[in-house]
């Protein structure tokens, strides 16, 4: 468990699996039926509950959600909405639960305000992010987005990237989304950082992704770190 006061260097990084198991198991510990919002969703479900739960999706693209209500089937309520626009009442959800949708939104810290409105007492927000400044947020904030679909198309295989539905998504990366402001997040209302880890999805994908990455960060004397791309956090509000 980390302390909010938690040092930026303090971090650890995890495969996809073990982030996946730690999400997880805090939902699970909660040891009861739940409301659960999918802030942005993603065309699959990744985590494994043996709680009883509803599940609420939220996404702007009208194609996206409609695609994972065909192929999925798994929204028990399904809404098409701006994160930082849509109205939902106070405490309505017992987690939220936002898979790399928080850098592809201009006002981010907009989303974040309701996220904190929409909590219940004692609830948890789970947050996937990329780091806006370790080298593949810098690299990726920094280049066009056409270069964003070839990689995907490319490098990571994906032969639908761009096509209406599909990743990628422009991106903002707004400063809200950083660690800093983060633990600053948790800070301003009262949240407790459980848990804050990385994972390094990224340098799989081929040798030349690896080679870029480790040489542009060290031309940047080491201020954005290559060995990560991902960010995790997992908050719960007070009782």
């Amino acid at each position: 468990m980390l302390a909010n006061s938690q040092r930026l260097e303090n971090l650890r990084i995890v495969s996809y699996e073990e982030e996946v198991a730690l999400m997880s198991h805090y939902v699970n510990a909660m040891g009861r039926p739940l409301e659960i919002l999918e802030a942005g969703c993603g065309r699959k479900w990744s985590l494994k509950l043996s709680v009883p739960y509803r599940l609420t999706g939220i996404d702007a693209d009208e194609d996206a959600l409609t695609s994972r209500q065909q192929t999925k089937g798994d929204l028990s309520t399904s809404i098409i909405g701006d994160l930082c626009a849509v109205s939902i009442p106070p405490s309505t959800f017992d987690v939220i639960y936002c898979s790399y949708v928080l850098e592809h939104i201009n006002e981010a810290h907009r989303a974040l305000a309701n996220f904190a409105c929409w909590l219940k007492p004692g609830g948890l927000i789970l947050i996937r992010v990329p780091d806006r400044d370790a080298i593949y947020g810098w690299l990726t904030r920094h280049s066009p987005f056409w270069l964003h679909v070839l990689y995907k198309r490319w490098i990571e295989g994906q032969v639908n990237a761009g096509k209406p539905g599909f990743a990628p998504y422009p991106v903002y990366y707004n400063k809200a989304i950083s660690r800093a402001a983060m633990i600053d997040y948790c800070k301003e209302h009262r949240y407790e950082l459980c848990e804050l880890v990385a994972t390094d999805t990224y340098l799989a994908n081929s040798l030349l992704v690896r080679i870029i990455a480790q040489t542009c960060s060290a031309l940047s004397l080491g201020r954005y770190p290559w060995r990560h791309n991902n960010l995790a956090f997992i908050i719960r509000a007070p009782a």
